[in-house]
């Protein structure tokens, strides 16, 4: 995670926008008065954000997903052949 001055950004918001994309990071843009801070991130990065927010607000499907996640971290995973269109 980077942190930049809102003068930075403003600067050089081409590399600040490049930057979160090709990191895969977030950039936090802090200002000094008191409207609050940014954040920057790619809407592949957010996408994804809201995507597992989404899964993990049903409680079965929360519990479900820490199941599935629990079995693959034991070695209990099995591979299966994806059917033909």
């Amino acid at each position: 995670m980077k942190v930049v001055t809102y003068s930075h950004a403003r600067n050089s918001l081409k590399s600040v926008l490049d930057g979160v994309v090709q990191d895969a990071d977030i950039t936090i843009i802090s200002r000094r008065d008191a409207e609050g801070d940014a954040v920057v991130m790619s809407l592949d990065n957010y996408n994804s954000m809201m995507e597992t927010l989404y899964l993990i607000s049903n409680p079965a499907n929360a519990a479900h997903l820490a199941k599935s996640i629990k079995q693959a971290r034991e070695g209990k995973a099995q591979t299966r052949e994806l059917l033909p269109d």
